[in-house]
């Protein structure tokens, strides 16, 4: 357990380094342009923005928070799903599959109207375009996973008496566990999008998308880069979130033997 939470360990203190050096080189780029703050304020200025205004972009980032996370798990569940469905049977994968590029294709704007005239400006429309956004890299990655299993492992499973249920839980279920935290991670930094082009188009509650709207027309430029950080934390944080998942529950990516309490032994053979 300890060398899994080390593995993530690293990773995440390369994230926030990250994030340091952007905001340093946002404030170079603040002094080199020589540009006014209402065209570029400093990173203090955002900060101070945003601490001077958090009891109400606190109720907004809680409710950006909550149809990101909503909508997530609903694409993320019908998208794996879907793509087992499509994996273990051909014929759905045949008619459903066009019919999933077809739907990517669409712009994600052009989307969110038809829904609101369907489904009016509740929560419904903006969990809908989140969901739309995290299942299509879902299903693509589970479907690569579910085909590039090995062939010889599947042959071993049915000469060993496997049946098809039992062979997908023991060889195909766990084969498509990389590709579907690759796709998680996809969904999760697009995730925070979809929310708030829900709230740009179908928002009957403020979030953070409606608080850039608001700021940036009434020229707070602050205001907006505020919002864009408490974005960009959600963003980062869902990504690192899945990562730290990822890594707890694939050992085997980061170890080549077994945990301890899991290796075999052979018994003393008594004196």
């Amino acid at each position: 357990m300890n060398t899994r939470f080390g593995a993530a360990a690293g990773p995440f203190l390369i994230w926030v380094v990250a994030m340091v050096l952007i905001l340093v080189a946002w404030q170079l780029l603040v002094w080199a342009t020589g540009l006014p703050p209402y065209v570029i304020p400093p990173p203090a200025l955002a900060f101070s923005t945003l601490l001077d205004n958090w009891p109400r972009l606190s109720v907004l980032t809680g409710q950006t928070l909550y149809e990101t996370a909503i909508g997530y798990l609903l694409g993320a569940v019908i998208g794996f799903l879907l793509a087992l469905a499509m994996g273990q049977i051909r014929v759905v994968q045949r008619l459903v599959m066009p019919a999933l590029i077809i739907s990517q294709a669409v712009p994600i704007v052009a989307i969110a109207a038809p829904l609101v005239i369907i489904f009016g400006f509740g929560i419904t429309p903006k969990l809908i375009i989140v969901a739309w956004i995290v299942f299509f890299p879902v299903v693509v990655n589970v479907l690569d996973g579910l085909a590039s299993v090995d062939r010889d492992m599947l042959n071993l499973a049915r000469l060993m008496g496997g049946g098809s249920l039992r062979t997908f839980a023991i060889v195909k279920l766990p084969a498509c566990i990389g590709p579907l935290f690759s796709g998680l991670k996809i969904g999760a930094t697009y995730a925070v999008t979809g929310a708030v082009i829900g709230e740009w188009t179908a928002s009957s509650k403020q979030g953070l998308g409606t608080y850039l709207l608001t700021a940036n027309a009434q020229m707070n430029t602050a205001g907006v880069y505020a919002a864009m950080l408490l974005l960009t934390v959600i963003g980062v944080g869902s990504f690192l979130l899945v990562f730290g998942l990822e890594v707890l529950m694939t050992p085997w990516r980061s170890r080549s033997t077994a945990p301890a309490w899991a290796q075999w032994k052979p018994s003393q053979p008594a004196s």
